[in-house]
């Protein structure tokens, strides 16, 4: 990750390495979006909280979505 970069993808631990969350982080301000992910099903609560897998593939198919658009823009 270089600064300077327009979105990143940043990735943060829970408690214990089943868990944690995908930040896409946009430098012009944006609201980030986060994907959170748990690999024990028993503590999947939430609708929203997938697997690593699923997390990482959605982060990074919204951060790709995005830079193409900023690519598109110029």
């Amino acid at each position: 990750m270089a600064e300077g970069d327009l979105i990143r993808i940043i990735p943060h631990r829970g408690a214990d390495d089943n868990c944690g969350s995908f930040e896409v982080w946009f430098a012009d301000g944006r609201k980030s979006v986060r994907f959170y992910w748990d690999n024990l099903v028993s503590r999947r609560l939430s609708p929203n909280t997938l697997t690593r897998e699923q997390a990482i593939e959605r982060a990074t198919a919204l951060a790709r979505a995005e830079m193409d658009k900023l690519d598109n823009s110029e």
